[in-house]
C-alpha cells in the first residue's frame, strides 16, 4: 500500500514538470522556422566546387567592364556602347524580367515544407442530449430521465523534427441529469508521441525542406545561365549590328568606286580608246553594288529591331528609334595559353553543372527518406492528464491541485506485409540517383568539349584576322595595278571589276574576321561560365548569402 501511494506521489510531482517541457517546446515550436541555423545546401562531396579557387580568380578580371550611369535620350538616334547595351538589356529586358520571378516562386516552397512543422491550433465543441427510460430494479417501475452533457476542448499539437509529436490540452465537460448532481470534469493533458523506426530522426524529416531549399538554389542557377545566354545575345547581336553597318559603308565605297569606273568607261568609248563591249560590263558591276547596298540596309534593319528588342531602352514601343555604334569593333588578339585552366574554371562556374550537382544532391536526400520508408511504422506514445471534479466550472479547475489524475502509456506498431510500394520507391531513388550522378559525368564531359572547341574557334579568329588584313592589302594593291593597266589599255573593265570585287571581298572578311573573333570570345566565356562575372555583373552571390537558405542544424546524413 505504501509502494502504491508513493508511485502515485511521484507521478503527480512529474506533472508540473511534463508540463513546462511541453509548453516550452511548443512555445518554441511557434516562432517561425527561419530562426533556425543555416543549412549548407552545396553538396558534402562537392562543397570547394562552389568557392573560386585562387589561381583561378585572376583569370574572371579578364574582359571586365565599367558601367557608368546611362539614361537613353528620348529623341534623336540613340549613340550605344557595348557596356550600354549590356547594362540597358541587364536592366530592361522584358525576358529576363519574367525569368527573374522564377526563383522567388521556387522559394515559396520552401515555407510551404516548414509548415509541416508549425504549430497547430484545435479546438472543439460538444454537446449532447437525451431522453431515456429506465426501469427500477428494486420496484420494477418504469421512469423517464433527463440527461444533458456539454464540453470543450482546446489545445495546441506540434510535429518536431525529431519525428516526435506534442500536444497540450485543457478541456471540460459538464454532465447534468435529473437523476443525479451536475457534475463537471476539468483536464489539463499532455501527450507525446515519439516515432521509433519510419518517421523517426531530423535527417529525414528535414529531408524535404532540405530539397526545397536546393531547389531554390537550383532555380538561381537557371536564372544565372538565362541571364548569360540573353547577356551573349546583347553582345553578339551588338557586333553583328556594327559589322552589318561596316558592310554597308563597305558597298556604299565600292558602289561609288563601281560609279566612277563606269564613267571612266564611258568617257574611254565616248573618245573611242575601249570598245562599247566594255560598258555592259562596268554597269554590272553597278547593279551589283546596288544589289548588295539593298541586303545590307534590309540586314541592318533586321539587327537593330532585334537590339531595341534585347534592351528595351523603354517601357513604350521603341522599335522606330536609331542606333548609333560607338564601340569600334577593333580587336588586340592574344593567344590562349591557359586551356586548362580555362576548363577547371568552367567545371567550377558553368550554372548548369552546378545545377546538376545540386539535382544529385537532391536525389540523395531523396533516398534517405525512401530508405526510411521501408522501416515499419513503431510509434510509443505517453499521455498524462491532470484531473478537477467538482458541481460548477469553476470549482473544477480548482480542484485540478487535487490528487486525482490519468496517465496512459504504449506502443503502435504498423507493417504492410510485402512492402513493395515502400520498396519500389526507395529502388526508383537509388536509380535516380545514379541517374543523376551519370548527369554530372555527361555534363563535365560537355563542358571540358564545349571550351576546347570555343577555345580553337577563338584562335582560329585570330589568326584570321591577321591573313584576312595581309589580304586586303594585297587586293588593294591587286586593283591599283589593273586600274593602271586599263587606262594603257592593257586590261579590260571585266578585269577591273573583278580585281575591285576581289578588294570588296577582302574588306568584308577582314570585319568578318574581327567580328568573328568577338563572337568567338563571347562564346568561350559562355563555355566558361564566366561571361556575367567578366562583365562585372551578378545575379547570385555566394551560395551562404542566398535568400532563404536557412534549415535546422547541420547533422550527418
Amino acid at each position: 500500500m505504501t509502494h502504491r501511494t508513493t508511485a502515485r506521489r511521484c507521478v503527480l510531482s512529474l506533472f508540473p514538470a511534463a508540463a513546462l517541457a511541453a509548453a516550452a517546446a511548443i512555445s518554441t515550436g511557434c516562432s517561425t522556422p527561419h530562426h533556425w541555423s543555416v543549412f549548407d545546401v552545396r553538396p558534402y562531396q562537392e562543397k570547394e566546387a562552389h568557392q573560386t579557387p585562387p589561381a583561378l580568380a585572376g583569370m574572371l578580371a579578364e574582359g571586365s567592364m565599367i558601367y557608368p550611369h546611362f539614361e537613353p535620350p528620348k529623341e534623336g538616334p540613340l549613340e550605344l556602347t557595348v557596356e550600354q547595351a549590356v547594362m540597358l538589356s541587364m536592366e530592361h529586358n522584358r525576358d529576363l524580367a519574367v525569368q527573374r520571378l522564377t526563383p522567388t516562386i521556387v522559394a515559396t516552397f520552401e515555407d510551404i515544407e516548414r509548415g509541416v512543422f508549425d504549430p497547430e491550433l484545435f479546438a472543439g465543441v460538444d454537446y449532447f442530449e437525451a431522453d431515456t427510460q429506465e426501469t427500477s430494479r428494486a420496484t420494477g417501475e418504469t421512469f423517464t430521465t433527463s440527461r444533458d452533457d456539454f464540453g470543450f476542448e482546446v489545445g495546441v499539437r506540434q510535429r518536431l523534427p525529431t519525428g516526435t509529436t506534442l500536444e497540450f490540452d485543457v478541456s471540460s465537460d459538464r454532465s447534468a441529469s435529473d437523476r443525479t448532481p451536475t457534475r463537471h470534469d476539468a483536464r489539463l493533458g499532455v501527450t507525446l508521441t515519439q516515432s521509433l523506426l519510419e518517421g523517426f530522426g531530423p535527417a529525414v524529416n528535414l529531408a524535404r525542406i532540405r530539397q526545397a531549399e536546393l531547389d531554390t538554389v537550383a532555380s538561381l542557377y537557371e536564372l544565372q545561365g538565362f541571364a548569360e545566354a540573353l547577356l551573349a545575345e546583347t553582345e553578339s547581336t551588338y557586333w553583328l549590328y556594327a559589322l552589318a553597318a561596316r558592310r554597308i559603308q563597305i558597298f556604299e565605297e565600292s558602289l561609288q568606286v563601281a560609279r566612277l569606273q563606269l564613267e571612266e568607261v564611258e568617257q574611254r568609248i565616248d573618245i573611242g580608246v575601249t570598245p562599247r563591249t566594255e560598258f555592259a560590263s562596268a554597269e554590272a558591276e553597278v547593279a551589283q553594288r546596288e544589289q548588295d547596298l539593298i541586303d545590307a540596309r534590309a540586314r541592318l534593319k533586321t539587327l537593330r529591331l532585334r537590339l531595341l528588342r534585347l534592351i528595351n531602352p523603354f517601357d513604350n514601343d521603341a522599335m522606330d528609334l536609331e542606333i548609333v555604334i560607338a564601340t569600334e569593333p577593333d580587336a588586340t588578339p592574344d593567344a590562349i595559353e591557359d586551356l586548362t585552366d580555362r576548363v577547371a574554371l568552367a567545371l567550377h562556374m558553368r550554372p548548369e553543372l552546378n545545377e546538376a550537382r545540386l539535382r544529385l544532391d537532391q536525389r540523395r536526400l531523396e533516398t534517405i527518406v525512401t530508405r526510411n520508408g521501408v522501416l515499419p511504422r513503431l510509434d510509443f506514445f505517453v499521455a498524462f492528464g491532470k484531473t478537477g471534479f467538482a458541481d460548477s466550472f469553476s470549482r473544477s479547475y480548482r480542484e485540478l491541485d487535487g490528487r486525482t489524475y490519468d496517465f496512459g502509456a504504449g506502443i503502435a506498431f504498423s507493417y504492410p506485409l510485402g512492402n513493395r510500394a515502400a520498396d519500389a520507391r526507395h529502388e526508383g531513388a537509388m536509380i535516380s540517383r545514379r541517374q543523376a550522378a551519370e548527369a554530372v559525368r555527361n555534363l563535365e564531359q560537355l563542358v571540358r568539349l564545349d571550351v576546347r572547341i570555343a577555345a580553337e574557334e577563338v584562335e582560329r579568329a585570330r589568326q584570321q584576322i591577321g591573313a584576312s588584313i595581309a589580304t586586303r592589302v594585297l587586293r588593294a594593291e591587286a586593283l591599283r595595278v589593273e586600274n593602271e593597266r586599263f587606262r594603257v589599255g592593257q586590261s579590260t573593265s571585266i578585269l577591273v571589276a573583278q580585281a575591285q570585287r576581289d578588294l570588296l571581298e577582302s574588306q568584308i572578311t577582314e570585319v568578318d574576321a574581327v567580328i568573328a573573333y568577338r563572337l568567338a570570345l563571347i562564346d568561350l566565356y559562355l563555355a566558361e561560365g564566366t561571361l556575367l562575372d567578366r562583365r562585372g555583373l551578378s545575379l547570385i552571390g555566394d551560395v551562404e548569402d542566398l535568400p532563404h537558405g536557412r534549415s535546422t542544424d547541420s547533422m550527418p546524413l
